[in-house]
């Protein structure tokens, strides 16, 4: 197979290429094992050799959130979504490639099909979901580490600072991997709920950290901290985010905060990752796009219709796996909707498919029934654009009923700590109108003194912070 130094200057038709190959070796050589695929395949009489290019995936039908998380009745049933060959499969399914079955023994199923390390989804509304990985699906998470680090263009010089929240969650594993992988000096802090602000901020100092990654919320609070207290980060040339979307907005005040403590012309990346998909992908430039690693997985973007769209079309990412094992998906569909280019990239000229910089996170909101308000659907996403305000240190919106009434009309609240000097009557207006014109709810606008939003954020205390909380009481 191709290296990743030849892959990832690929033409976009060697690509599809590759990914045909893949593809193909991959439904008749591990879907066999795979329980809930399996059976899917059976009930709809498809033949595992009947898929021999990314194309004939229009022949299976989608996999949703709902088939995967447990439930009360199916406590196990994301465990279907697992490779499991045994004996029994083994025997009829790699008989029928006799340079498979030669390399299936005891050492190879044990290193690449038992599941030793698990991550969790991170939905704020969804169950929590496990996916599993075996020693192979580490070595890959590694790999895709290194080849972040590639296009990061960072050196055996550079000091990584890993300021995620310590948990079986994609973004701390990547991080923890990518340095790993590259060899690189790191500490890996698990974020303020861990080691603390104040200590994460002391290690940047004291280590000349070059890179800092971490959740965006977080690190706005811990950079914002350090400015306070001006601290010294001159040596901090790189801030990589992940686990959430970043407002343009705040990345220039991020940008702000960073020049004050003495970090000139600092990168502000973003990466983009959900738990199925079992790495994480990076843009090479600020705002372009995520660069996808096409011998891992297959993305395709599909209208509500669950039609494919046209290049730079909007739709929803669906996601197939090409070369994990563990817990594996076929055509998931993950509810985030963005747009799919090939092609060059105009930054680091990569020929690699990138999603589109510009991505609505399924996993960021859901949509609140505002019943008594116009029977309004408001799509949180639009909120953390306009709370990107650069006169906004911290925010938070709560949506209640009226009074505490269950029957009483929804109110949405946002909780706003302004920046020192700004005019927040004038800001309070502001926040108003746009939040009105863009949800066609009129908020409330209360103003919160930093310490006291910090606290009710839970921004040294929860694994996210508590950006739109719910507090109606359900009838």
């Amino acid at each position: 197979m191709a290296g990743w130094r030849t892959i990832q200057y690929l033409s976009p038709r060697k690509i599809i290429k590759l990914q045909d190959r893949l593809l193909r070796n991959f439904i008749k050589n591990q879907i066999p094992y795979h329980p809930f695929y399996h059976n899917l395949f059976k009930k709809n009489k498809i033949n595992f050799s009947g898929i021999k290019t990314t194309e004939d995936l229009k022949k299976l039908p989608f996999t949703a959130k709902e088939d995967i998380a447990p439930t009360a009745k199916e406590p196990k049933k994301s465990l279907d979504f697992v490779l499991q060959p045994n004996k029994q499969l083994i025997s009829r399914y790699a008989s029928l490639n006799k340079k498979i079955k030669i390399i299936f023994n005891k050492n190879s199923l044990f290193y690449e099909y038992k599941p030793c390390h698990i991550h969790f989804t991170t939905g704020r509304t969804a169950n929590a979901t496990p996916v599993l990985y075996t020693a192979y699906d580490l070595q890959r998470l590694e790999e895709s580490g290194r080849r972040m680090v590639n296009m990061l263009n960072m050196s055996s010089k550079d000091i990584v600072i890993n300021a995620f929240p310590y948990a079986p969650h994609l973004a701390f594993w990547q991080t923890f991997y990518a340095a790993k992988g590259a060899n690189l000096l790191s500490l890996h802090t698990g974020g303020g709920k861990i080691l603390g602000t104040e200590k994460i901020i002391n290690s940047i100092e004291g280590m000349k950290a070059t890179c800092l990654a971490g959740m965006p919320g977080y690190l706005y609070h811990l950079i914002r901290t350090a400015k306070e207290k001006k601290s010294d980060f001159s040596s901090l040339s790189l801030v990589v985010f992940g686990g959430e979307r970043v407002a343009l907005g705040l990345r220039e005040k991020i940008k702000n905060d960073l020049a004050s403590t003495g970090s000139k012309n600092a990168r502000i990346l973003s990466t983009y990752a959900f738990t199925e998909g079992k790495t994480a992908w990076l843009e090479c430039k600020e705002e372009s796009g995520y660069h996808l690693y096409p011998d891992f997985e297959f993305i395709e973007i599909v209208d509500k219709n669950g039609e494919s769209v046209n290049e730079g079309e909007k739709g929803e990412i669906v996601c197939t796996s090409l070369d994990w094992r563990g817990s594996v998906f076929l055509r998931y569909k993950t509810g985030d909707m963005s747009k799919l280019y090939y092609g060059k990239c105009s930054h680091c000229s990569r020929t690699l498919p990138r999603i589109d910089a510009e991505i609505e996170r399924s996993s960021e909101y859901r949509e609140f029934a505002l019943t008594k308000i116009k029977g309004s659907f408001v799509n949180l996403n639009a909120l953390f654009s306009i709370m990107s305000h650069k006169d906004i240190d911290e925010w938070q919106i709560e949506i209640r009923k009226k009074n505490n009434d269950p029957y009483e009309i929804d109110e949405l609240i946002v909780y706003v700590a302004p920046r020192k000097k700004a005019n927040f009557d004038k800001l309070k207006n502001e926040l108003k109108n746009k939040i009105t014109a863009e949800t066609e709810v009129a908020p409330q606008i209360i103003k919160v003194e930093l310490k006291e939003l910090l606290k009710r954020l839970g921004m040294e205390t929860e694994l996210k912070e508590k950006r739109i909380v719910d507090n109606r009481k359900k009838i």
